[in-house]
């Protein structure tokens, strides 16, 4: 799409960032789309990138961004951590920049790794959402849930009901879990009911093992470096992951489903697909699949043995594009209903009903 496209996307994702509190990583965003240059063989990936570099494409910024906190945590170049929060960087933009450019130019090799994937970050706010879901279905059916998780990354939020909630004033989860998550909440609360989950699997192309190292790095990286709640949350679900790993198959969302979720109704549970900020990555014939494999199940569901679609995935609303938690399910309406607008991390949810 061109240099121009790449500088757009660093702009955007600064803006992004910086409005969601987190404004050392807009400023490195920024300062990277402006000044970065062809000069060494980190600038011309970039500036030359093929794809779509926009965080609704590629997300690009997010990737190199991911690459230099990384860089910054290992302590490898001290002068890098050193301007990296909790440490204060220095007011004048162009001493931060000297700092990162020196960083790119002598860390090429262990930044351009950064660049082949998308971000892994597996949000752990984002449960709070699913959650709200899930109280939605429990009251609707009073029934147990298995849960399939698309997308699922290292599968953090397909352990939501080990986690203890807070929504708007109902409780819900594990009030003892060392994952306590209390978003802003407005409107109504969603309703008090009784969540049980008696089995959860889930996919993704490249999942992360929750007992390797590697795993809590790439996670934190991903992170952005002013917000120290998030990490603080993420290592306290990673802690909670090792003692009892989720299920994680690697494979293709669409061939996964087809082939674990039976067209034949399962009588005394509710089956739940559900994913976050994930299906816009599947390719659109993976999409499809998946929208003819859930009609198919969903035909044959009932009250006894119902079939749900629970989402929490960006979508055009009005001026902007934001995560919009909807829930579809058989037998139900016939398309999806809007439960919530929320922030892409889980930080805050809009109740809509």
């Amino acid at each position: 799409m061109g240099e121009g496209a790449v500088r757009e996307a660093f702009a955007k994702q600064a803006a992004i960032c910086t409005a969601a509190g987190a404004p050392f990583t807009g400023r490195v965003c920024g300062l990277v789309g402006a000044r970065l240059d062809r000069s060494g063989s980190i600038g011309r990936r970039v500036l030359d990138w093929p794809g779509n570099p926009s965080h609704e494409g590629d997300a690009l910024p997010l990737r190199f961004c991911g690459g230099l906190h990384d860089l910054a945590r290992s302590g490898v170049d001290q002068a890098l951590t050193a301007i990296y929060p909790p440490n204060i960087a220095p007011e004048d933009d162009d001493a931060v920049w000297a700092v990162l450019g020196e960083a790119i130019a002598a860390h090429a090799a262990a930044l351009d790794p950064w660049l082949d994937g998308p971000p892994q970050t597996n949000e752990v706010g984002r449960s709070a959402g699913l959650m709200a879901g899930l109280l939605v279905l429990a009251d609707r059916f009073g029934l147990p849930f298995d849960l399939y998780e698309l997308g699922a990354s290292a599968g953090l939020n397909s352990l939501l009901d080990r986690y203890g909630y807070d929504l708007g004033g109902v409780k819900a989860g594990d009030p003892a879990s060392p994952v306590q998550l209390k978003p802003v909440w407005t409107g109504a609360p969603p309703p008090s009911a009784e969540v049980r989950v008696v089995s959860r699997q889930a996919v993704d192309r490249h999942p992360l093992d929750v007992t390797g190292p590697a795993t809590r790095r790439t996670l934190s990286a991903y992170v952005w470096t002013d917000q120290r709640d998030r990490l603080a949350r993420l290592n306290a679900a990673l802690d909670l992951a090792v003692r009892n790993p989720p299920e994680i198959t690697t494979a293709d969302a669409a061939d996964w489903l087809e082939a674990r979720l039976p067209v034949e109704p399962q009588a005394g549970v509710c089956r739940v697909v559900l994913h976050t900020i994930a299906f816009q990555y599947f390719p659109p014939e993976g999409q499809a699949c998946i929208r003819t494999h859930m009609a198919a199940v969903g035909a044959r569901a009932t009250a006894q043995a119902p079939l749900a679609w629970l989402t929490f995935e960006a979508e055009e609303d009005g001026f902007e594009r934001r995560p919009m938690l909807r829930l579809r399910t058989w037998p139900g309406p016939e398309a999806a209903v809007a439960l919530a607008r929320g922030q892409p991390h889980g930080a805050n949810y809009e109740w809509l009903l």
